[in-house]
């Protein structure tokens, strides 16, 4: 596997792999070497260069967030006093210790940051909003949408 440009180039094999991957992280090294074309040995090794290479950077379970208690999900369109490097950054350490931020994006256009936080009824959303987000300095201006329903949701990335 090589890099360019900041990308790494993976092969076809190494393709299959991570689509595999994405599909079922949990199945057995020999599914996973048959399934891609390999023995289990060099399949082995693959995962363990695109493991390395940062490609694969984690694995982990796909939880249903409402069987969890946490159906409400926010969207917060977040408008900061200032764009400099030192505010974002600052927001970007305040919001990564709130444990209800699922995603933090930085944006272009008329929003500076977008999050997404899961709760788990409005009054959760309101103790949030007061007690944690609200008190970030830097904020000019937040706008919050409901997630009325999720239309789609993907876990895996294509890979093609």
């Amino acid at each position: 596997m090589t890099q360019k440009d900041g990308i790494f180039l993976m092969d076809a094999i190494d393709r299959r792999i991570i689509a595999a991957l994405q599909e079922n992280g949990r199945q057995k090294l020999g599914e996973l070497a048959d399934s891609v074309g390999l023995s289990p040995t060099p399949c082995a090794r693959r995962i363990a260069a695109l493991e390395e290479a940062g490609v694969i950077t984690g694995y982990g379970a796909r939880v249903d967030q409402a069987k969890l208690g946490l159906p409400v999900s926010v969207f917060i369109s977040v408008e900061l006093e200032s764009q400099n490097r030192d505010a974002l950054t600052q927001f970007e350490r305040a919001v990564s210790r709130m444990e209800e931020v699922m995603e933090c994006h930085l944006m272009s256009g008329n929003r500076d940051i977008i999050l997404r936080v899961v709760v788990a009824d409005l009054t959760a959303f309101d103790e949030f909003m007061e007690h944690r987000l609200m008190r970030v300095e830097g904020i000019r201006r937040m706008r919050s949408s409901f997630t009325l329903r999720t239309m789609v949701r993907r876990n895996v990335l294509p890979v093609g």
